[in-house]
């Protein structure tokens, strides 16, 4: 739903949306998730993943892109929209959690996510006033 929202605002460089999944298991339609974010790559729209739990996400790391541009039936994404953390490597036994690293690993992709989805169609930064 979030990239027909996405879509409607494509031409509007003032908006830009991002998607928190929150997720203890596996993807069970792998293919089609694929499939879903190549398309969404266009459009002004981040995705960040967070795992929770002791599962295999060995599966989100491909979404994630960092080691290649996903792609799905022979089309490439535009561009890198995904970004996925695992909580447990935030999670310190016996103290908690570090909040501002978790933070900090689940924004840090945003920045040049949104800068390139402006390049790509030709956005240019207002001017500071």
């Amino acid at each position: 739903h979030v990239a027909k929202f996405a879509q409607v605002y494509q031409t509007d460089p003032s908006n830009y949306f991002v998607l928190l999944i929150i997720t203890d298991g596996i993807i069970t339609d792998f293919e089609e998730t694929k499939s879903a974010l190549v398309n969404a790559s266009s459009l002004p729209m981040s995705v960040i993943i967070v795992g929770v739990g002791n599962e295999d996400f060995s599966a989100m790391e491909i979404l994630d892109g960092d080691n290649g541009r996903l792609q799905s039936n022979g089309q490439l994404a535009k561009r890198d929209i995904v970004q996925f953390v695992e909580l447990r490597k935030f999670v310190q036994s016996g103290q908690g959690w570090n909040k501002a690293l978790l933070a900090k690993a689940v924004l840090a992709e945003i920045p040049s996510q949104v800068c390139s989805w402006m390049k790509s169609n030709g956005f240019n930064p207002r001017p500071r006033t």
